[in-house]
């Protein structure tokens, strides 16, 4: 275990291995480099991610334990079925990425700004331009109301933030999430730390090397093109 956080220059994209991250703060591991395509690539490859302030230093994260969900494990609560054919909701891919990451920025409530800053925003359209990146939207005739965007690596989604602007919306883009993502051969989302609204859905604790294993085996796994297209889809609730 190292006693400090390794800091990183602007131009390699070396990270030190995530088993180097601190006990406290829980997961640190870098600061400094930059927001390139490339460093978050390789980054969220190796089970790390940048959480940080605006106007802070950028910092790296890989947290002991890690909160994921496996798939095609995933059963949504009863009552969540319930809502989303009270409501009629319908859902998409990809059609609102900009528009999601947006509202995800907005702030929540007893918050007094956001750590998706207008630079991680502009990083992870870049990362959506490229085709690494992706959003699931829920919609209420042709209004968003909800949606969640992330990363995808071969097997497994890294999930970055969520939103609702209606009751029970976000848990309803991870179920439409978790079901579009395992039916193409997905295994695992990651979630990265837990919060009370994860653990409501069912989000496991573990250790941050079983992630890293999981993560090693799955995220190269082959998957089809078709599956982040954008496009509207339904499916059985």
């Amino acid at each position: 275990m190292v006693s400090a956080v390794s800091y990183l220059n602007q131009h390699a994209q070396w990270f030190p291995p995530a088993h180097q991250a601190l006990e406290e703060p829980n997961g640190l591991l870098a600061i400094g480099g930059d927001l390139s395509r490339d460093r978050l690539l390789h980054a969220y490859r190796n089970g790390i991610f940048p959480w940080f302030n605006p106007g802070d230093p950028i910092l790296w994260w890989s947290p002991d334990p890690r909160a994921i969900f496996d798939l095609p494990a995933f059963v949504p609560p009863r009552s969540l079925k319930k809502c989303v054919r009270q409501n009629g909701w319908h859902f998409s891919v990809n059609l609102a990425f900009d528009e999601v990451i947006a509202a995800c920025a907005e702030p929540r409530a007893k918050q007094d700004g956001t750590w998706i800053s207008p630079d991680m925003q502009h990083a992870y359209q870049q990362l959506h331009r490229s085709g690494h990146a992706h959003s699931v939207e829920v919609w209420q005739g042709d209004i968003l109301v909800g949606g969640l965007y992330g990363l995808a690596l071969g097997g497994v989604f890294c999930g970055e933030s969520m939103f609702h602007r209606v009751s029970n919306a976000s848990k309803a883009a991870f179920w439409a999430l978790a079901c579009h993502f395992s039916k193409a051969g997905g295994r695992m989302i990651d979630a990265q730390v837990p919060n009370d609204h994860l653990l409501r859905l069912g989000a496991q604790m573990v250790p941050r090397m079983t992630f890293l294993e999981r993560l090693h085996a799955l995220r190269d796994r082959p998957m089809p093109d078709a599956i982040w297209q954008p496009a509207r889809y339904e499916f059985d609730v």
